[in-house]
């Protein structure tokens, strides 16, 4: 692809991450265009008003998650190329994210080598895979047929589980992910139906058990 023709679109709720994200890239592609979004709404306005080619997206915003914005944006601009940028490990989001049509999962945590390997890429026609999360697909397709219980939950309900296996009350829950209490404890409730659990206690030690949380 023509550098000079990119458009590049970076989510996240942190304005100095964005600003790291675009010096590294526009020390690479310094004809591209560059937009940024905070939110979810900011990125689907900018969606709705621009053809993008690739699209850095945190998963953790407020409100909407990127997940649920990853598939808001596949539907409304397949074409778009996607890297959720996340500061959660591999194996709590990377196959949620390829199936729902990521292009790449990378951890904030990765060097800018590998970032722009990736994206180099990815807009070569590619799909950017670690091998570690190579891994995680093969095991997810040899298992298919007897998925663990976390993995029936929505991806909204994943990431509440996740917050709530860390040891996260509701109330710091719904402040983070700019919810009520009152979604927040629905969502806790639909997750221990779901999971079969009976309170938070054997949902952290399901989580440790399954290596979810540290």
């Amino acid at each position: 692809m023509r550098t000079e023709n990119l458009k590049i679109l970076v989510a996240d709720d942190h304005v100095v991450m964005r600003d790291g994200i675009i010096k590294i890239l526009t020390e690479n592609f310094p004809q591209a265009e560059y937009g940024e979004a905070s939110n979810a709404s900011e990125i689907m306005q900018l969606i709705n008003s621009n053809k993008w080619n690739l699209v850095m997206l945190d998963i953790s915003m407020p409100g909407r998650n990127g997940m649920e914005v990853l598939k808001d944006i596949k539907e409304h601009q397949p074409e778009a190329r996607v890297i959720i940028f996340s500061m959660y490990p591999e194996d709590q989001f990377a196959v949620r994210a390829i199936r729902a049509g990521a292009s790449a999962y990378l951890t904030k945590d990765v060097s800018s080598k590998i970032l722009l390997e990736a994206i180099r890429k990815i807009l070569s026609g590619g799909t950017y895979l670690t091998p570690s999360i190579a891994e995680l697909i093969t095991n997810e397709l040899r298992s298919d047929h007897d998925k663990p219980a976390h993995e029936i939950l929505s991806d909204r309900e994943h990431q509440v589980f996740l917050l709530i296996a860390g040891g996260k009350n509701v109330t710091t829950i719904g402040e983070e992910l700019s919810l009520s209490v009152k979604t927040i404890s629905v969502y806790r409730a639909n997750i221990l139906s779901k999971m079969n659990l009976k309170n938070n206690a054997e949902l952290m030690y399901y989580a440790f058990k399954n290596n979810l949380v540290e």
